[in-house]
């Protein structure tokens, strides 16, 4: 766990194509000052327009997590933020040429290395958590998140599927720099042939391909190369979450419990948890952190 705030080195840059759009795109992340949180700038836009990655800018979460601001927005950045997260970047400036973030290869890899390549650098100034004194919750018949209090930050997912090739899977982990990168940045999107076919006869996920998703049939993975991890597919929902709950716009210190969740559900927790303000407070140093931490020990999981 980081007490500092953190940026790039210095800027890093990657190519490619929108999973929705099917267009182009050119990404630079670039090194940004203290307390200026993660701020997407449009390029390809007159007056250079920009919104912050914050869950009050979400627009829309039906196919993926998009944020806009006064006719500007950018979407699919839940990779991206997951990234973020998982590395612990506090402040980064993110320019793109096209409204959609870049798939890569339909997981956070890429975003991960070259991240990485550029380096790391702590900003000499104090990171602010959120610190749970209760838990909070918001279920919706088998689908709930749950956040209790915690001296780390914490996520386990589970999904449900009706497939013989998904079923019911759970993944938990403490969030780490080292256990994102190793454990949860190289597991991809996922879906099923019918309902990608039913997408692009719509013209949606026109950049969707074998080479940026996991594709599934009824009987079997469609990818040559098959899956990075048995359980890949709970993976990438933990990294879509990831990306989502970073949208609160400062790290957590809890154990977060997503069941049968997607992005829309995630933003609706969002919402939950800041109208909930008595079940959390907020510490920029070690010794504060440690002393809400002791209010709530016994509900911690």
């Amino acid at each position: 766990m980081y007490f500092e705030q953190r940026t790039l080195e210095k800027p890093a840059s990657c190519s490619g194509i929108g999973l929705h759009s099917g267009k182009e795109v050119n990404l630079t992340i670039r090194p940004a000052p203290i307390n200026h949180g993660i701020t997407f700038v449009r390029l390809d836009l007159q007056g250079l327009p920009s919104v912050t990655a914050q869950f009050k800018r979400v627009v829309d979460t039906s196919l993926a997590t998009v944020i806009g601001n006064d006719g500007c927005i950018v979407s699919t950045i839940e990779h991206l933020m997951a990234t973020f997260a998982g590395l612990s970047i506090d402040n980064a400036l993110v320019e793109l040429d096209a409204h959609e973030v870049p798939v890569m290869d339909g997981s956070a890899a890429r975003f991960t290395e070259i991240i990485k390549n550029a380096g790391i650098k702590e900003q000499g100034v104090p990171r602010h958590y959120f610190v749970l004194t209760e838990q909070i919750e918001l279920k919706d018949g088998d689908k709930s998140v749950v956040v209790y209090p915690s001296d780390t930050f914490k996520l386990t997912c589970s999904i449900d599927f009706d497939h013989p090739m998904v079923g019911y899977q759970s993944f938990s982990l403490e969030v780490t720099d080292e256990i994102f990168d190793t454990e949860i940045s190289t597991a991809r999107t996922f879906g099923f042939l019918h309902e990608v076919e039913y997408m692009k006869r719509y013209g949606l996920a026109l950049g969707g391909s074998l080479e940026n998703a996991v594709v599934i049939d009824k009987d079997r993975i469609i990818n040559e190369d098959g899956l990075r991890f048995p359980d890949e597919f709970v993976r990438h929902k933990i990294l879509d979450c990831l990306g989502d709950f970073s949208l609160l716009g400062m790290p957590i210190l809890g154990h977060i419990v997503v069941k049968k969740s997607g992005h829309q559900f995630n933003h609706a927790f969002l919402e939950k948890f800041f109208a909930q303000k008595e079940s959390w407070e907020t510490c920029d140093v070690p010794q504060q952190c440690e002393i809400a931490l002791n209010k709530s020990k016994s509900l911690a999981i």
